[in-house]
């Protein structure tokens, strides 16, 4: 299968830890996507967005900073999965989100790099301005 790589950065007006929680936190992870997300906190646990249209496994914790994620859309080929890594930093004014998804599959690339900003980071910028 060919496969490509997703590199983003994305700033948010908010501290890595409430990053974090909104990412790892099953109830914010549903308010954030307006889908129910059950999101385990533990490193081997799974998670599940979108009545189980993407769901994985946390790989690697570190609270606040990093998290590592294999993780798939229901439609890819069983058993298959692509791998997350989204890398946290404060900056001055708020703080800085990299991700880098390695092996998504060619047809599906396009779909992914633009489901991250259209359910993921606009509805987290929102999300974070209500807060304040």
């Amino acid at each position: 299968m060919d496969t490509k790589t997703i590199r983003q950065r994305v700033t948010f007006k908010a501290t890595p830890h409430e990053i974090y929680e909104i990412l790892m936190d099953s109830r914010k992870h549903s308010k954030l996507t307006g889908s129910k997300a059950t999101v385990s906190r533990k490193v081997g646990g799974s998670f599940s967005v979108f009545d189980g249209g993407l769901s994985g496994v946390n790989l690697e914790l570190v609270p606040d900073r990093k998290i590592v994620q294999s993780w798939r859309l229901g439609e890819w080929p069983g058993g298959y999965f692509s791998r997350a890594t989204f890398s946290l930093k404060e900056t001055s004014g708020g703080s800085r989100l990299n991700l880098r998804q390695m092996g998504v599959p060619v047809e599906s690339y396009e779909d992914v790099r633009q489901g991250w900003h259209e359910y993921y980071w606009k509805p987290m910028k929102k999300m974070l301005q209500k807060k304040g």
